[in-house]
């Protein structure tokens, strides 16, 4: 178990990092002593993050990326290396969702999807995990979903990125605990970000919506579970007791989310 207490003189690489979790994430990470590139398609946003980051003192890369493009990811993260020396830290970040059937989900946006949210993320892990391994040190931060754990109706697609994610993360961490790499997935429930538009929160539970988190809450959980040396969080805490249901009492647990979403 390797606790991250201490981020001077670290190397991260946050994607995403121009808006919601991935900004409050970054800025966190800049703030206690890392330096940081910020990985996201918008340049300008992540321009804006970078003068916040060096106007508290802390020393920041933009690193304009979109992730879904391999040949992009391998270019930025050698440049992120180049620059910093190494890099400690990996949030696999990036990414988004939509609410609606599968019937009505147009396929282009769906592979889309996958390759955001999912090879977005292998991608990036690819790209620097062989430096961790060989250095024997290094945290990765996958940003999973309960949806990942728990497929809501109406979020098939999506639902398949994260599931896909989880599977990675938590393979992989069982796969590099020994070469001195750290995993740690992150099963967040619903947060208030650009993520939900009107369509995704009009179609959201209400039990869902009730329950919805800052993105700077789950900045600080994940900040936290590195700090104690955690593999897996979902945040919030009580939504992790509907995994133990769904295994016990999968009826029960089918019913309940029919009622929830119907």
């Amino acid at each position: 178990m390797s606790k991250l207490k201490s981020y001077q003189g670290l190397g991260a690489v946050v994607t995403g990092a121009s808006s919601g979790i991935g900004r409050e994430l970054a800025l966190r990470i800049a703030a206690r002593g890392a330096q940081v590139a910020l990985v996201a398609r918008r340049s300008e946003l992540l321009e804006e993050l970078a003068a916040d980051i060096e106007a508290g003192g802390g020393r920041a890369l933009v690193l304009p990326c979109d992730v879904s493009d391999r040949r992009a990811v391998e270019a930025s993260a050698a440049f992120a290396i180049e620059k910093f020396g190494k890099v400690d830290l990996l949030v696999n970040n990036a990414g988004y969702g939509r609410h609606r059937s599968l019937l009505a989900w147009e396929l282009d946006d769906m592979e889309r999807m996958m390759r955001t949210n999912y090879f977005g993320s292998l991608y990036w892990t690819k790209a620097l995990l062989p430096s961790m391994v060989e250095r024997r040190s290094g945290w990765l931060v996958f940003m999973a979903s309960v949806a990942g754990r728990i497929a809501p109706p109406g979020e098939s697609g999506y639902a398949a990125t994260k599931f896909a994610t989880v599977g990675l993360a938590e393979s992989l961490s069982v796969e590099v605990e020994e070469a001195g790499v750290h995993v740690l997935t992150v099963c967040p429930g619903t947060v208030r970000t650009d993520f939900f538009d009107e369509e995704a929160l009009a179609a959201m539970p209400w039990a869902a919506r009730r329950s919805m988190v800052e993105a700077s809450q789950l900045a600080d959980a994940a900040i936290g579970a590195l700090a104690r040396g955690k593999r897996t969080i979902t945040y919030p805490r009580a939504l992790a007791g509907a995994y133990l249901v769904k295994a016990l009492l999968p009826g029960l647990f089918r019913a309940g989310v029919k009622r929830a979403t119907g």
